[in-house]
């Protein structure tokens, strides 16, 4: 399977930030689109990546491990 660099990049980005918008601001792209490239990442890997709570995100096992690997 071949992932696009630039998901990669908004994954890391929303891994580090903790937050969707944060890492929107550091990426200069919108929360909903944030939003939509994680989702076709984890629509991509058939795997949730982070666990919405309110003001945070929790990255899941398999976004570990996708850091770690990313």
């Amino acid at each position: 399977m071949r992932l696009d660099l630039r998901l990669l990049e908004i994954f890391c980005s929303v891994y580090s930030e903790r937050s969707f918008s944060r890492a929107g601001e550091r990426l200069l792209l919108s929360q909903p689109t944030i939003s939509g490239h994680i989702k076709n990442l984890e629509d991509q890997l058939e795997v949730k990546l982070f666990n919405r709570l309110p003001r945070t995100v929790v990255p899941t096992q398999a976004a570990d491990i996708l850091c770690r690997h990313g």
